[in-house]
């Protein structure tokens, strides 16, 4: 029997009913037109390990769709079982000021980010946070309670979580972009991991990584792309960038010698404006891959290759 998602259609957090048995083609109907994609990869509902929770006026819960109202949230059918055995006691903290709840299970338990727009927590807060079955919360960067240092694990390598980082939403979701990502790897003998993050590709691909944050090289891709000399010492590049593309990057690729790049992409609008300056750089789209990574949401991941 299917289960419906009691908050869908007043909360935000999904555009797509994720139990209908039209969803898979409803969300496929986003692709772009004139792109000639591979059969989509799924995910499962239920796996989300991080949420991203508001909270105001003393209530907890997710922003309804279209609006800064608050629906009070208990429970999210497409949230892990840990998450949702926490948020009935966040529902009920003396929340005050406002702000985000990011909320993220990691290996050894239950991390919390609060972002809020005042910068304190009251004492009762505090009691309140020491009694959640959390090891690690964080009120503003500021650690109020911590048992352990949360840790994630990447290809078999332990890596600390710091708070507010970016993870792929479900560990399915990234273990099916780093199978992907190593399938097409295959053969290279020197990789850059350009925006690596905590290392879901790096360590696989024992790759050199640079990021804005995250492991490897403390680099701003952005405001200092890699360089054509840097690039050269690569036969594949690697690139897992923000919402906001890789442009910079891209205008010193083009000018390189590498002959295979590796695109993960969650924003299909940069990814296009990136794939036609690559192209005009003399590479080929020779992959390319939908992976439903935010199941429910309006946001496809583009897996694709590019080859000269």
């Amino acid at each position: 029997m299917k289960k419906t998602c009691p908050f869908f259609g007043r909360c935000g957090g999904c555009k797509f009913d994720f139990t209908a048995l039209d969803y898979c083609q409803k969300k496929s109907e986003l692709l772009p037109k004139n792109l000639d994609c591979d059969t989509p990869v799924w995910t499962m509902p239920g796996i989300r390990r991080r949420i991203d929770a508001a909270f105001g006026a003393g209530t907890f819960g997710f922003f309804q769709s279209g609006t800064k109202n608050i629906i009070p949230i208990e429970c999210c059918p497409n949230a892990t079982d840990r998450i949702n055995r926490i948020l009935p006691a966040l529902a009920k903290m003396p929340w005050c000021g406002a702000g985000s709840c990011l909320i993220t299970e990691c290996d050894n338990g239950i991390d919390i980010a609060i972002n809020s727009n005042v910068p304190y927590f009251t004492p009762e807060f505090k009691n309140a946070a020491d009694a959640l079955d959390a090891i690690r919360i964080t009120w503003n960067g500021k650690i109020i309670k911590q048992t352990q240092m949360p840790i994630v694990t990447f290809s078999e390598h332990h890596v600390e979580y710091p708070a507010n980082a970016f993870l792929q939403p479900s560990v399915m979701g990234a273990d099916i972009l780093r199978n992907l990502v190593k399938q097409y790897a295959t053969g290279a003998k020197r990789v850059a991991d350009l925006f690596c993050g905590l290392g879901n590709f790096t360590f696989e691909l024992n790759a050199d990584g640079f990021d804005i944050v995250g492991t490897g090289v403390k680099r701003d891709l952005f405001k200092k792309p890699l360089t054509v000399g840097m690039l050269d010492n690569y036969d594949t590049i690697v690139m897992d960038p923000p919402r906001a593309g890789a442009d910079a990057q891209c205008h010193e690729i083009i000018k390189s010698n590498v002959k295979r790049i590796i695109y993960v992409s969650c924003n299909p609008g940069t990814f296009m404006r990136d794939k036609n300056t690559l192209e005009r750089g003399g590479y080929r789209l020779s992959v390319l891959i939908p992976v439903d990574q935010f199941v429910g949401s309006d946001h496809w991941e583009l897996f694709s290759v590019f080859e000269k």
